[in-house]
């Protein structure tokens, strides 16, 4: 089991350790996995990263729990210097980045050790995490699969103990279907909580930080420290008790489609926290039913992707794009701008049906991911490819468009089981979330 965040802060403080032999050893592992032929980092950055080691174990004082810890950062955000290309080579002539996006100068302000930019889908445009520009980061589980998307590489990198922690993105799932995938926790706040400066858009409206790790209260330290509210009492840690707590279930839309292993894992997960103490309970949402229509062409994040991207592709850099992200990027071309304030509407009137069914629940749960991670060789086909990329995304980006926030946790290597709660619930989840965390570690 390796050491979460705040198990590494009490060996750093206690002298065990040091923040340049965690950064040896995570600099030692990425370059095993290189030798090895994989593709889970971009580019790595050894010299910064042991820089910053020493002149925190100099300082001596490791003020934040993330102070000497080495952190990957997603291949979106801007390091200053670096050239942020997004997954793609038509980024990589760009200008380096003259100045650090918000969320990576608020790592560095608390001591995070930075390693290096991760891998992942290009332009963060699939749930799937493969990259035919610089290789897909595979499943650590079992390579034949993929590692889930579009933070791919930043999965990888924690799993495979190259990081501690990953900073990443997540549209409609970004963070958390990699986290599921690979047996880690993952992170989605409210939308705006945490500042988006720096970080390549892709659907401003549904667009928000990600963070991957190997607990809830690494999670949760992140999160402070991004969202600026860390203080010395985050340390303590979060209550772990689901006691007579509440958990919202639905057995409609988000059921639908779901892999045997998933099912019985979701059902088993469910039975764990009755035995607990926690009142589960079944409630119909039939207004997710509307979704499929308004994610014909696209949806949301089609058109507002296409704004973005549409002079891009159709200029000089549009040969570069992967024809699969091209093809879907450009689903947002034919969406008019009546249709476009439809879907506005159509989203609201979603989030007011949400808070009413939701406003006695604690959490709701579903599984993160309808099914097993795919194995590679089952998208070969362009057909298979969207009909799959489809349905990972479609669980977790549910949360995306009612602006919510939610945390993965792993049940087994694979399965992930999502605990989601409304807009600005962040602190409350990841409480609730951390009980359902030791609940089903403690059977």
């Amino acid at each position: 089991m390796k050491p979460t965040v705040m198990q590494l802060h009490r060996d750093l403080l206690s002298g065990n350790t040091s923040s340049v032999a965690l950064t040896e050893q995570a600099l030692a592992t990425i370059v095993s996995h290189q030798e090895a032929g994989e593709r889970a980092f971009t580019l790595v950055d050894a010299r910064a990263a042991l820089a910053t080691a020493r002149q925190v174990d100099a300082a001596g004082l490791y003020p934040t729990p993330l102070a000497g810890i080495p952190v990957s950062v997603k291949d979106l955000f801007d390091i200053q210097g670096q050239v942020t290309t997004a997954g793609s080579v038509a980024f990589k002539r760009n200008p380096r980045a003259p100045r650090d996006a918000a969320v990576v100068a608020t790592l560095r302000a608390a001591g995070a050790v930075l390693l290096g930019r991760t891998n992942m889908s290009e332009f963060a445009c699939s749930g799937l995490g493969l990259n035919s520009h610089y290789g897909t980061p595979r499943n650590p589980g079992d390579p034949e699969r993929v590692a889930g998307g579009s933070s791919s590489g930043a999965a990888v990198s924690v799993a495979l103990g190259m990081s501690a922690a990953a900073l990443g993105a997540d549209t409609g799932g970004s963070a958390r279907i990699p986290a599921a995938f690979c047996g880690l926790v993952g992170f989605k706040p409210t939308a705006r909580r945490v500042p988006m400066q720096g970080c390549l858009p892709l659907s401003p409206s549904l667009d928000s930080i990600g963070t991957l790790a190997r607990s809830v209260s690494c999670c949760a330290i992140l999160d402070a420290v991004l969202s600026g509210g860390w203080t010395p009492s985050h340390a303590r840690g979060l209550p772990p008790d689901v006691k007579k707590r509440r958990f919202y279930v639905t057995d409609d839309y988000l059921s639908q489609h779901v892999d045997s292993a998933v099912a019985q894992a979701f059902d088993d997960a469910l039975a764990c926290l009755s035995r607990a103490g926690a009142r589960i309970i079944r409630f119909d949402f039939s207004e997710l039913g509307r979704i499929a229509d308004m994610e014909a062409q696209g949806g949301l994040a089609a058109a507002e992707a296409w704004r973005w991207h549409g002079p891009r592709l159709e200029g000089e850099g549009g040969a570069c794009y992967d024809p699969r992200i091209a093809q879907s990027l450009r689903q947002g071309a034919g969406l008019s701008a009546v249709r476009y304030l439809e879907l506005v509407e159509q989203r609201r009137e979603l989030q007011a049906a949400a808070a009413y069914r939701l406003s006695m629940a604690d959490a709701w749960l579903m599984p993160t991911v309808a099914i097993l991670p795919p194995k590679l060789a089952e998208l070969e086909n362009e057909d298979d490819y969207a009909r799959l990329n489809r349905l990972v995304l479609r669980n977790s980006a549910v949360v995306n468009l009612l602006d919510g926030c939610a945390v993965s946790l792993p049940l087994t290597d694979q399965i992930g089981l999502s605990v989601c709660g409304l807009h600005g619930r962040d602190s409350h989840i990841l409480k609730i979330a951390a009980g359902v965390e030791r609940a089903l570690a403690h059977p």
